[in-house]
């Protein structure tokens, strides 16, 4: 008996195997380079959890990298300052500089919000 076609699974970077069609495709990858437990850095981090938490609730992941344990890491991303978070999915990837303490310029810099 034939079923429908399925999609090859595939390997997302946390090691679960997800759907090309699943929800993973709306799903938001971020990931916050920081550089210890600084007073900035806890900032960012508060920061981006309130902006997914109201704009992209459910739909998101974070992944806080610290420099200071694995300053190797910032070679991926070519992370010239801190923190600096990137958005890995949806692509295209893109970067944003600070505490993310402008709402209106994180929105729009990870195309959550049209210019």
């Amino acid at each position: 008996m034939k079923g429908t076609p399925r999609k090859p699974s595939r390997r997302s970077t946390n090691g679960h195997s997800t759907q090309e069609n699943d929800g993973e495709a709306n799903r938001w990858n971020l990931r916050l380079y920081v550089a210890g437990q600084t007073p900035r850095s806890l900032t960012a981090f508060k920061n981006l959890k309130d902006i997914c938490e109201e704009y992209l609730k459910g739909k998101y992941h974070i992944e806080v990298i610290d420099l200071m344990e694995n300053p190797t890491l910032a070679r991926g991303d070519q992370i010239l300052a801190i923190p600096t978070l990137v958005r890995k999915l949806p692509q295209p990837i893109r970067k944003i500089i600070g505490d993310l303490s402008n709402t209106e310029r994180v929105l729009v810099g990870l195309d959550i919000q049209p210019r």
